[in-house]
This record gives C-alpha cells, sequence and structure tokens, in this order.
C-alpha cells in the first residue's frame, strides 16, 4: 500500500507535520518496500485553497492513505471524495508513524480535526 504522509522534511526520520494543507512535503511510501517519493508541497504558502491543492497532489501521486497531526474542512472533502482514507492525530517521526498505522495503533478519522485557516493561525 502507498501512504502519503505530512513531514517537516524529506526523509523518513523526519517529524510529521501537524498541517495537511501546509505542510512542507508530502512523503509517498511504499509500506511494502518502505520505498520513499518526497513531495514539496506547493500550496504550503498559497493565499488560500492550500488544503485543496495540496489535497489534489496527495491525489495525484497514487496513495491510498494520508498520515496527519491535523486535517481541515476543504481538505477532508477533497480527499474524501477522491477515495482517500485520512488519519490524523499522527506526531513523532515518519517512520514511526507508518509502523503504528501498520500495527493498528492509528485509526482512521471520520471527520475535521480543525477549522479552516488552521495551517494559517486560523481556528
Amino acid at each position: 500500500m502507498k501512504l502519503a504522509v505530512t513531514s517537516t522534511g524529506p526523509g523518513l526520520e523526519d517529524q510529521i507535520d501537524p498541517r495537511f494543507g501546509r505542510c512542507v512535503f508530502f512523503l509517498v511510501i511504499d509500506t511494502e518496500t518502505m520505498e520513499v517519493q518526497a513531495i514539496s508541497n506547493a500550496s504550503a504558502a498559497a493565499g488560500g485553497g492550500a488544503g485543496i491543492q495540496a489535497a489534489q497532489t496527495v491525489a495525484n501521486s497514487g496513495a491510498e492513505m494520508v498520515i496527519t497531526g491535523n486535517v481541515g474542512p476543504n481538505a477532508f472533502r477533497t480527499l474524501a471524495a477522491a477515495g482517500m482514507k485520512i488519519i490524523t492525530g499522527a506526531e513523532g517521526s515518519v517512520k514511526d508513524a507508518v509502523e503504528r498505522v501498520k500495527s493498528g495503533k492509528l485509526n482512521e478519522t471520520e471527520a475535521p480535526t480543525v477549522g479552516s485557516h488552521f495551517g494559517m493561525g486560523g481556528n
């Protein structure tokens, strides 16, 4: 399975970025081989619509699941419409979060966890 994980850097030892739409990187990880593709998040500095743009980037990456700290309503709707599973509440290193998902210790999220504009310091 391929996972997309929000990250502060391009490697497995980097920390989970708690922001989905404005994270620094998306790491697309094949859980069988642990091969990593780092995708710089072009929407991180967008004036608006970052969550939707980021969700489209992830949906186009081939990932089936997203692991992040938080996800706002627009990103949540876009990811759900693309048929992606969404896991929130992740923290620590990317590698540790992937291992927790593989062992069933992180569960799928049923609703957004933050309000709009969270990554910009909003509610």
